[in-house]
């Protein structure tokens, strides 16, 4: 019996007499399935069912965000049934509308994105000032290291077909020191990994929070960044400087330690969200080249520009901005896309 045809029964057996029908919902970078499932009978509503292969995926980090996201009086799904070892999930239904979809529709105007972001950013402070040790597992040297290894590995070797002389990757090594010594400097928090308008929905109470399976402790402005350096839309740097100071006033009267100095607050954001540029960069070309999943690439060009953005402010970072402009002039040889 096909996963499908599993999922089906499982169901079955959890939806009564009445019965219940599904249609895909969504899908993601991972091996993760989502499926809508339309209650019939007196108890007429939609559910959401989660495939996930348990050997790709493993269920029960989601089950135990979801319990940490729902004590901090945060809007996730709640896990209404699970079979973890064949990796189903039967989970509440948020909605079908993503932050994302709002900010991009045509009638969207800029007091709404603006109370968009503010849900998210007071959503995100709750979260954060929920946080304690030893509860999700640390965002350490190792696996920034390992985020960062991805963009040599992937991005620049496998995508755009470039191998670095031994100049170009001492000196890429050396900024990957100072990207992660900066980031190590900062003070630790739950991190939900994908805080974006993506994996936010449109729900009451605002926002419902998805994706949040690969949580971890760890740099306080991680999440920050992601939210306003986004994977799929973009906005002015005035527009995210405000949003950035609105995030950081919130949080100083939350009690989360964010540095007093707020120019020292946007550089530990800046230092961070070139991390996850860098990071995204390879996921994206891996999931191209050894996932099939060709789609995420076209938004490289995005990723790309945040890291020359930082790469620009900051002397530290100025090998880095060598070597896209490198990159880039080897990508328009070879006709890759850069």
């Amino acid at each position: 019996m096909d996963r499908r045809a599993a999922l089906e029964v499982w169901l079955s057996e959890r939806c009564g007499a009445a019965g219940c029908t599904i249609a895909p919902a969504s899908a993601d970078a991972s091996f993760r399935r989502y499926f809508r499932v339309t209650l019939a009978g007196a108890d007429a509503r939609t559910l959401i069912a989660m495939d996930a292969p348990p050997e790709h995926e493993d269920c029960r980090p989601f089950v135990h965000v979801a319990g940490l996201l729902a004590a901090a009086g945060l809007n996730a799904p709640r896990v209404l049934a699970e079979d973890l070892d064949r990796g189903f999930l039967l989970l509440t239904d948020l909605g079908r509308e993503t932050f994302l979809a709002a900010m991009q529709s045509p009638a969207c105007v800029d007091t709404r994105v603006d109370a968009l972001y503010r849900d998210a950013i007071g959503a995100l402070v709750r979260w954060q000032a929920a946080s304690r040790p030893g509860v999700l597992p640390p965002y350490d040297e190792a696996l920034l290291r390992r985020e960062l290894a991805l963009f040599p590995d992937w991005y620049v070797a496998r995508h755009l077909g470039v191998t670095l002389d031994a100049k170009q990757a001492a000196e890429l090594a050396a900024v990957f020191d100072r990207i992660v010594a900066a980031n190590l400097a900062q003070p630790c928090v739950f991190v939900h990994r994908d805080y974006m308008p993506r994996n936010l929905m449109v729900s009451d109470p605002n926002p419902g929070i998805l994706d949040f399976q690969d949580a971890v402790y760890g740099p306080i402005t991680y999440d920050v960044a992601s939210l306003f350096k986004d994977a799929f839309i973009s906005w002015p740097e005035a527009r995210v400087i405000d949003w950035t100071v609105r995030y950081w006033d919130e949080a100083r009267r939350a009690g989360l330690p964010v540095d007093p100095d707020f120019g020292v607050f946007y550089r530990d954001f800046e230092w961070m969200g070139l991390q996850r540029h860098l990071k995204v960069l390879g996921i994206f070309a891996r999931l191209k080249h050894r996932d099939g999943k060709a789609g995420y690439v076209e938004d490289t060009p995005r990723f790309v520009a945040y890291a020359r953005a930082v790469a620009a402010r900051y002397s530290g970072l100025a090998p880095l901005l060598r070597l896209f402009d490198a990159l880039e002039g080897r990508a328009a040889q070879a006709g890759h896309t850069f």
